[in-house]
């Protein structure tokens, strides 16, 4: 019995934590304007970039330039978080 309420601790603690991690760089909704396709591999030029950036409302754009700031959330993310960073006037 006590090794089974080990095993459902240890399993809802990863369940949390892997929700916790997802951040608004993950986020299709969020990342979907910037790119072309579906797939996200190209990202679109710069006034396009620009304006989806413009358009993104503030809260959201808070949350993804912190995630950009952070070398760990945004590792995955490099060459977005370096157009944002360029485009989006962060000095």
């Amino acid at each position: 019995m006590n090794l089974k309420n080990i095993f459902l601790g240890a399993m809802a603690l990863s369940m949390v934590s892997g929700v916790a991690l997802a951040g608004a760089l993950d986020e299709p909704d969020n990342m979907a304007p910037f790119f072309t396709d579906t797939s996200m591999k190209t990202m679109k030029p710069e006034a396009d970039f620009k304006a989806a950036w413009a358009s993104t409302a503030k809260d959201k754009q808070d949350m993804m330039m912190k995630e950009c700031q952070d070398g760990a959330m945004s590792k995955p993310h490099a060459e977005f978080c370096a157009n944002l960073m360029m485009y989006a006037g962060h000095k």
